[in-house]
Parts: C-alpha cells; sequence; structure tokens
C-alpha cells in the first residue's frame, strides 16, 4: 500500500520549500500523482528520495537543495540586516524623542523653580510691608488717643469754666 502526503504536508515534514519540491518532481526524484487539482506525494519513497543514499545520483538533488537554501539564507540575512537597521534608526529617534522630552521637563522644572523664588520674594516683601503698615497704624492709634484725650481734657475743662461763668451771669442777673 502506498502513502500519499499533499504537496504542503510533505514540504512540512521534510523541511523544504515547495519550489525545491517542484523541482524535484520535474527531475522524477519523487513519485507523485495529481488529483482534483492537488499535488499528491508518495510519501515512502519520497522520503528516501530526500535522504542521500550511495546507490543514487544526488548531485542534482545536492545542488538544487543547496541553491534552493543559499537563496533563502541570503534573503534571511537580508531581512534580518533590513529589521536591524529599522530597530537602530527607531532606538535612535527614541533616544533623540526622549533627549528632547528630558530637555524640556528640565527646562520647565527651571522656569518653576524661578516662579517660586520669585513668589517668595514677593511674599517676604509683601510680609515686611505689612508688618511696617501694623506698626504704622499703632503708632497713629496712640498718637490720635493722645490728641483725643488732650482735645476732651481741654474742651472739658472750657466747657465747666462756661458753664460756670453762665451759672455766674445767671445768678447776677436774677440778684439785679
Amino acid at each position: 500500500m502506498q502513502a500519499y502526503l499533499e504537496l504542503q504536508e510533505f514540504c512540512k515534514l521534510v523541511h523544504l520549500n515547495e519550489d525545491v519540491v517542484k523541482g524535484m518532481m520535474a527531475n522524477g526524484a519523487l513519485n507523485f500523482k495529481e488529483e482534483e487539482g492537488k499535488i499528491y506525494i508518495e510519501a515512502n519513497q519520497g522520503t528516501f528520495s530526500i535522504v542521500p543514499s550511495a546507490a543514487k545520483s544526488q548531485n542534482t538533488l545536492v545542488n538544487s537543495m543547496t541553491l534552493a537554501g543559499e537563496s533563502f539564507v541570503e534573503k534571511t540575512i537580508g531581512t534580518i540586516l533590513n529589521l536591524h537597521e529599522k530597530v537602530l534608526d527607531a532606538k535612535d529617534e527614541t533616544l533623540e524623542a526622549l533627549k528632547n522630552e528630558n530637555k524640556f521637563l528640565k527646562d520647565a522644572l527651571y522656569s518653576m523653580q524661578e516662579l517660586y523664588d520669585e513668589g517668595r520674594t514677593t511674599a517676604e516683601t509683601l510680609n515686611i510691608e505689612l508688618k511696617h503698615a501694623r506698626e504704622e497704624i499703632e503708632f497713629l492709634k496712640r498718637k490720635y488717643k493722645l490728641m483725643w484725650n488732650k482735645t476732651i481734657d481741654v474742651f472739658g475743662k472750657e466747657s465747666r469754666l462756661e458753664q460756670n461763668d453762665a451759672l455766674e451771669n445767671n445768678e447776677k442777673s436774677k440778684e439785679e
């Protein structure tokens, strides 16, 4: 009984590219059949065709596998190098963006520190002015209190004198 595998399954099993397997089919190294638009490869004969043997001349197989392997390796290395360049470019861009953000944050911090220092200086100045204003108010209160006390004393004496004069005048006019 012969076992057949679909082309994709066979490629996965033997770890070969589809083009290499189709090349082997064209050289007659693999037995295959086509049914309903799908290609089936004879599993037993196919696996022996892949494994090198002394009885068979495998130069064409090895050459085709080597060429396919080399192009695959070249493509893979090219892809890896390309990705590596992109990673390096992205790294450089990221570093530049982080440096710019760091510079911006430092500038903002210095600006905030300057504003804080200015605010502190302004607050100290206002506290000193407030202290002087309070001292001046206390001085003016004492000054006006003394002035009013003197005024009240003087007014009080004058009004008592006037009252006494008025009483004396009143008494004199009654006597007359």
